[in-house]
């Protein structure tokens, strides 16, 4: 499913392959302006770790239900997810451990905003920096591209998003080269999801993200 503000329609498909084993939401918006501090977006991300931190407080990440879907995503491509962590859980881990939410930019911030209310990993792209058409697949043995912290992400077995020029997206670590900034004008994000999650629910987080970009980055 694709929600679209005003940018331009990136060509996706999902590898045959792989479309018993996974789905996803897609946003894409236009107009976006990543410097600043939008009002607001503190305020909701503060009143969100607080939710979620009397939720789940002295849980284990296997007690807590709304990571489950995460965590079947990966065991659907044989990823271990307690060796390799979702991003929606890692982020689940930093709150519920008192740590800061990460604030990088405003874009940044929406997005992880958004896969903490949502407990589903998402990645989040420059579209201007997407070569043509966007397949998801499985990674090919020995694949990796340079993630955002400078380190190798590898990439065989996962699911990733790939283009003209490779892959450049997984729900674990995205690529440097597709990476947003303040330079940033079109957004491309993608919400994963396991097979049998259920799409009137992920339809209702792409429209809770295209909210969001709404209220707090369209310029």
């Amino acid at each position: 499913m694709r929600l679209s503000y005003a940018s331009p329609v990136i060509p996706w498909t999902i590898d045959p392959a792989v479309r018993t084993a996974v789905q996803v939401g897609v946003v894409e918006a236009g107009r976006v302006g990543l410097e600043g501090d939008p009002p607001g977006l503190a305020e909701e991300i503060d009143a969100l770790c607080g939710r979620l931190s009397a939720q789940h407080a002295g849980r284990y990440p296997s007690e807590i239900e709304g990571l489950a879907p995460a965590r079947r995503l990966y065991r659907g491509f044989g990823i271990d997810p307690t060796s390799t962590r979702p991003s929606s859980e890692a982020l689940l881990r930093r709150i519920l451990q008192g740590k800061p939410f990460p604030r990088i930019n405003p874009a940044v911030d929406v997005c992880n905003l958004c896969s903490a209310s949502f407990l589903l990993p998402i990645g989040l792209y420059d579209a201007a920096a997407i070569r043509g058409p966007v397949t998801l697949r499985r990674g090919a043995s020995g694949e990796s591209y340079t993630g955002i912290r400078k380190d190798v992400v590898h990439l065989a077995g996962r699911p990733v998003l790939a283009d003209a020029e490779g892959a450049f997206g997984n729900p674990t670590s995205d690529s440097s080269r597709t990476s947003v900034s303040s330079a940033t004008t079109a957004l491309w994000m993608v919400i994963f999801a396991p097979p049998d999650y259920p799409p009137a629910v992920l339809e209702s987080h792409v429209d809770f993200a295209g909210v969001r970009i709404d209220r707090y980055l369209v310029a």
